[in-house]
């Protein structure tokens, strides 16, 4: 790919010597003022532009100020006939990325130009990859409706910040891990880990360890060399720490800590740490009613509460279903090797009739399983595992699909019906993972195992 480099400067004697300069890696353009250079923008938008500051008619300043507002993506470096140090200020705070100073060395200026175009290069390549994994990983904010957009618009705005902690407040299944992922991706953080913690999964007695890590010995069967704690692994990075409502007192005491000055102590340590991370955490209950039974502290809640999220449930934003079945679509089909291109009316009526308990994930478990039992290339009504909804809000027993002389997918029927029982032990305990761990006879550990792997994934 080679670079467009417009070049504006009265002085031909210029224009010349840095067309010549740069022509053999770059297509170079030159104008002589900063009007004609405008119009050059109709037929081609270069990616950096040489702008001399003293031009006549429209000055350098001037044409800076209308580029960056018309086109803020495009690199301006500007160039002057002496280092008027009060005029370089202005241009840099106005969104000029360097300046170079006449008589030019067109070694020195070469150099300047190819650091400039290997940052937009960067910036692109992070771009497109923050694209990409927001277009594969956010289903949730997927949608035209009033209520989504409200979310969309919150999340662009507190990316920006690499320091304000963010409160997801919604209930089970309306994507909030990936609304916080969505913020860290969007942010200057994106190099950085993205680091998440399922505080319910985790036994009140290693809470703290996993958070804050530990020194060797600190405790019975702690690690012989120590260990790091998340918060130090997210260092750079984002902290996300799921249903935060779940931690322990001592745990909120030692967080809060933390939040407020950056610093902490190992378990068992002595030397404070010092740590940069954003923390962005997540509920599906309500912090006042939690702070009102003495389960959470009020302090702790203002700090991770800078910015309150709150994600409206599938059942609030209908407009949405259908748009958001059709991604999961294309997403199975891909992934299975199947041709699905469109959803039967009689399926997308069921769909927007259905009352989603279980949000976005289930409407996405409904899609996948539909994928995986339907032939194509239309989803059809029979091929959707619908429950109908009891007026108590509980749902009807899962329909098992006849065996037939084309066979089915045991290993993915299995994977269904695990789904579906986890979904049911967690709403029948109120997503206290603990107790829907007991209700299925599992232990903690192998059951927030699953639930990642079959429910998050």
């Amino acid at each position: 790919m080679r670079y467009s480099i417009y070049v504006v400067d009265d002085d031909e004697t210029v224009t010349y010597g840095i067309s010549l300069s740069l022509q053999d890696d770059y297509r170079v353009t030159t104008f002589p003022n900063a009007e004609s250079a405008l119009e050059g923008f109709k037929i081609e938008s270069p990616d950096l532009i040489l702008l001399d500051i003293g031009l006549p008619d429209m000055n350098g300043i001037d044409a800076l100020k209308l580029i960056k507002k018309r086109y803020p993506d495009v690199l301006v470096m500007m160039i002057t006939g002496y280092e008027d140090v009060p005029t370089v200020v202005t241009a840099m705070k106005l969104g000029a990325y360097d300046y170079v100073a006449k008589p030019l060395h067109m070694d020195s200026l070469k150099l300047n130009v190819q650091n400039a175009l290997e940052s937009l290069r960067m910036k692109k390549e992070i771009q497109l990859l923050q694209e990409r994994y927001l277009k594969e990983n956010s289903p949730c904010l997927i949608g035209e409706s009033n209520a989504i957009q409200d979310v969309m618009q919150m999340v662009d705005k507190v990316a920006k910040s690499q320091d304000t902690s963010v409160l997801i407040v919604g209930e089970t299944g309306v994507g909030k891990e990936l609304i916080a992922s969505s913020i860290h991706f969007r942010s200057p953080l994106f190099k950085g880990p993205f680091v998440t913690l399922n505080c319910a999964s985790i036994p009140e007695d290693l809470i703290e360890s996993e958070l804050f890590g530990h020194e060797k010995g600190a405790f019975s069967g702690a690690s012989k060399t120590g260990k790091k704690g998340l918060i130090e692994l997210a260092e750079k990075g984002t902290l996300f720490l799921d249903e935060v409502g779940d931690l322990s007192l001592s745990a909120q005491a030692k967080l809060l800590r933390f939040m407020e000055d950056g610093t902490f102590y190992k378990v068992g340590g002595i030397q404070k740490l010092a740590v940069r991370t954003r923390v962005i955490s997540a509920t599906n209950r309500d912090p006042e009613l939690l702070i009102k039974e003495k389960r959470f502290r009020k302090d702790l809640y203002y700090r991770l509460a800078a910015v309150r999220l709150e994600v409206p449930t599938l059942n609030q934003r209908r407009e949405d279903i259908i748009p958001i079945a059709r991604h999961f679509m294309v997403e199975f089909s891909r992934r299975l090797g199947k041709r699905f291109t469109r959803i039967s009316a009689e399926a997308e009526e069921a769909l927007k009739g259905h009352h989603w308990q279980g949000n976005v994930r289930e409407l996405r478990n409904v899609m996948e399983r539909g994928m995986i039992f339907g032939d194509g290339p239309e989803m059809m009504l029979e091929d959707l595992d619908i429950r109908e909804t009891d007026t108590d809000g509980s749902s009807n027993q899962m329909k098992l699909p006849p065996l037939t002389p084309r066979g089915l997918d045991l290993t993915a029927m299995q994977e269904s019906i695990e789904k579906y029982y986890i979904h049911e032990a967690l709403r029948l305990s109120g997503d206290n993972q603990s107790r829907a761990a007991k209700l299925l006879n599992l232990k903690g550990t192998t059951f927030h195992y699953r639930q990642k792997r079959l429910l998050d994934r």
